[in-house]
């Protein structure tokens, strides 16, 4: 069962952190995020407005262009629909929702890619939160976020640029909307920080 949350709470900061992200290049990567719960790896896809997070339990499609976000339960062939709050996904390029401000912090290499690192601070829930972003230089892809008192992290390895199958952000044939909606994401994440 902690399983299954430890997945369940980084499905939410997963989809979080994509939502309000629009990237300059597509890309997938691995993704691996660790807190004191563990670490686990997923595979992620994202094209312009489009981003895909696949993990062990489910698969999360954000879908911007139509501010929605599907979480596809493979086992089940079902999907969870959650409209995405346009006020959550203000962000361009590699600005965090609800950015007040970026504060360059100092060149570092991140799995061998020259990143820049800034210290983010951003407007959630009402509260002021802040991370640690580091950029890659040349393709200005976030490559890693941390959390200030390193907590918990989540960074992009194997990152490999290029177009990507428009198929991987749909709803596969054959999968059933549930009935019951998904619980509100900016809840669930007010929640989490308690």
């Amino acid at each position: 069962m902690r399983k299954v949350a430890f997945y369940s709470i980084f499905l939410v900061f997963g989809m979080a952190l994509l939502a309000g992200t629009s990237y300059a290049e597509d890309f997938s990567a691995d993704m691996v995020s660790s807190s004191s719960d563990g670490t686990f790896t997923a595979k992620i896809y994202v094209s312009g407005q489009k981003s895909r997070m696949d993990m062990p339990e489910a698969t999360t499609i954000s879908r911007m262009d139509k501010m929605v976000a599907w979480v596809l339960m493979p086992s089940e062939s079902m999907y969870m629909e959650q409209p995405i709050d346009a006020r959550s996904a203000a962000g361009t390029q590699e600005k965090v929702a609800g950015e007040i401000e970026r504060i360059v912090e100092g060149k570092e290499t991140v799995n061998g890619m020259a990143t820049t690192k800034y210290r983010v601070t951003f407007q959630a829930q009402g509260r002021r939160e802040a991370v640690f972003q580091w950029i890659d230089d040349s393709t200005h892809i976030p490559v890693k976020t941390a959390a200030i008192d390193g907590s918990w992290s989540s960074e992009f390895k194997n990152i490999q640029t290029g177009a990507q199958d428009q198929g991987l952000f749909e709803i596969p044939a054959g999968y059933q909307k549930m009935s019951l909606g998904m619980p509100d994401m900016g809840d669930m994440l007010t929640d989490m920080g308690d």
